[in-house]
């Protein structure tokens, strides 16, 4: 290779050697506005993200589901019209279970953040509600998301999963100190997935009928109550059973103990939104239950296993952007990115027509002008395969503003959110030590902070997971620092300290 050719870039590149111009904040419209399609740098490197692996899912591969149905039994009709939220509706669904960073044959039981993810099959078309077991994620700008990801699988060189990669991303990006705590606490290691809570994490919005608009936030609730592994126990069990929790919830399903779950929302009202104290689109972020008190909505039941795995669960497809009249998205730019990330993945890892299967296919009749591609089974016929045409089949024309949008305008942007008078990223984080983890909690939470970081992590990156750590709470950054220090603490079981 030639000098010319062999220069150190200043910065990253787009693929086609052209200087990127930023691998952290998408374009919007403003700091707050929606991410714009020409932001050819996010499509490509989302795409091929989507296409990095081939076939399994990138994250969220271990997994398994099963079907039930959500019944509506409060009326919430004031805050959205969606028909399957009118009380006494009853709507077929597929849940999806899964870990985010252990491939298809991890253990199920390795800590990890858990995919709650749901399809509901309504007859305005589907649902879909992509969440996980904590109410926050990693990162708030999608930018990052291919980095975090890669940051929790393996080495280029050794294929060997890392700590220090781990904490590396981590305390280079301390906005993911809120779900870092999570994960290194108990809901890290859930019992079993009857065991553990569902978020939908992100902010949507609902409109009603007379078309007033709110944002809302998904809590489900297990009624089975919640329960957890120690390091111990978790280890043991992969050892044991790595597909623990697929028999789990099969078994209990398949004897008729059919887990349920209470879904209850909070709702801001529209114009809270620019004002409130955090930033509520921040997916980093929660929303006071003082200031947003959860209102009863219905009951998930699983009552149906699979059939067949491969069709009904493998092959199942969700997307944040599958959403029905009365739920609308939110400036929220992890869900703006996902709305084009998972169903860009879900053409390369099951094909173009992915929608067609019956897992996927919606149980209201379909009039879309996707045309042919691969493994094309449903089919227009004859009809015209273009808009406008004059053989009477129909098309969408509407004009004007959209029910489920907002106001953005402004510059174009590449830059983090307008901060909100309480926005930081260790607050909340340092309330959920102090406040919400009891002794116990905090004493286990350092256990295992400190046997993470005994695992490999090296300087300069575990200096800053201890100031990470002490920006989180003082007292336990210390006691970490000192178990770390002293070699005290145990070396993490199977999987700990992989997100």
């Amino acid at each position: 290779m030639s000098d010319s050719n062999n220069k150190t870039a200043s910065g990253s590149t787009t693929g086609a050697g052209a200087p990127a111009q930023s691998d952290r904040n998408s374009l919007t419209v403003g700091a707050n506005g929606p991410i714009l399609l020409h932001d050819v740098h996010f499509l490509e490197q989302m795409a091929h993200f989507n296409r990095e692996k081939v076939p399994e899912r990138q994250p969220h591969a271990k997994g398994a589901g099963a079907f039930g149905v959500f019944e509506t039994t409060e009326d919430v009709s004031k805050y959205t019209k969606a028909a399957l939220f009118q009380k006494a509706c009853k709507t077929e669904m597929l849940a999806r279970f899964s870990t985010v960073a252990g491939e298809a044959g991890s253990p199920d039981t390795w800590r990890d953040v858990r995919g709650f993810s749901l399809k509901f099959y309504t007859d305005e078309g589907n649902y879909d509600l992509v969440g996980n077991n904590t109410p926050v994620f990693f990162v708030r700008d999608p930018m990052k998301f291919p980095h975090f990801i890669r940051s929790q699988k393996r080495l280029p060189d050794s294929g060997l999963r890392d700590n220090h990669m781990q904490w590396d991303f981590w305390t280079n990006n301390p906005e993911t100190a809120h779900q870092v705590t999570y994960l290194m606490g108990e809901r890290g290691l859930p019992r079993t997935w009857r065991h553990m809570n569902g978020y939908g994490s992100h902010t949507y919005m609902w409109v009603n009928a007379a078309g007033e608009k709110f944002w809302v936030k998904y809590h489900f609730h297990t009624n089975q109550g919640m329960a957890f592994f120690n390091n111990a126990e978790a280890s043991e069990m992969a050892g044991k059973d790595a597909d623990f929790h697929r028999r789990d919830l099969f078994d209990a399903i398949a004897r008729g103990e059919h887990p349920s779950w209470i879904l209850s929302v909070q709702v801001m009202p529209y114009a809270d939104a620019k004002n409130y104290r955090f930033n509520p689109f921040d997916l980093t972020k929660t929303w006071s239950h003082k200031d947003y008190p959860l209102i009863k909505v219905g009951t998930m039941t699983l009552n149906r296993n699979p059939e067949n795995f491969f069709a009904q669960i493998e092959q199942a497809a969700f997307s944040p952007g599958n959403i029905v009249p009365g739920i609308g998205l939110s400036p929220d730019k992890m869900l703006l990115g996902r709305a084009f990330a998972y169903n860009d993945a879900q053409r390369n890892r099951i094909g173009t027509n992915f929608h067609q299967l019956p897992v996927n296919r919606p149980k209201v009749p379909v009039n879309t002008y996707m045309f042919d591609g691969q493994m094309a089974y449903e089919h227009s016929g004859n009809a015209p395969v273009y808009v406008p045409n004059s053989g009477g089949r129909p098309w969408a024309d509407e004009t004007g503003k959209t029910e489920d949008g907002w106001e953005a305008d402004g510059d174009m942007v590449r830059q983090a959110y307008t901060l909100h008078p309480e926005d930081d990223d260790f607050g909340q984080p340092g309330t959920l030590v102090r406040d919400v983890f009891n002794d116990a909690q905090r004493s286990a939470l350092i256990e295992q902070v400190a046997g993470s970081l005994l695992g490999g992590v090296r300087s300069p990156v575990l200096e800053r997971a201890f100031d990470y750590w002490k920006s989180i709470d003082a007292d336990v950054g210390r006691r970490i620092e000192e178990k770390v220090r002293s070699g005290q603490a145990p070396e993490p079981a199977a999987g700990e300290g992989e997100a």
